[in-house]
């Protein structure tokens, strides 16, 4: 899950920052990215389903009109 990522990275960077532990604050950072970039991708798949759809009622409108 991207936005459980994101909440857990930022809590893991922050710690990292609180206690000045560079592998948690990196680890976090990462972890942040991470769920950032799945969110990204989450809603490009959407974006391209809408476009699959999208077309398949233009096509089925033309085939029988």
């Amino acid at each position: 899950m991207g936005w459980l990522d994101k909440i857990m990275g930022r809590g893991k960077r922050a710690a990292g920052e609180a206690t000045d532990s560079p592998s948690m604050r990196d680890e976090g950072l990462h972890q942040e990215a991470a769920g950032a970039a799945e969110e990204r991708a989450s809603q490009h798949e959407e974006m391209a389903q809408e476009e699959r759809e999208r077309e398949a009622a233009e096509r089925a409108q033309t085939d029988n009109p």
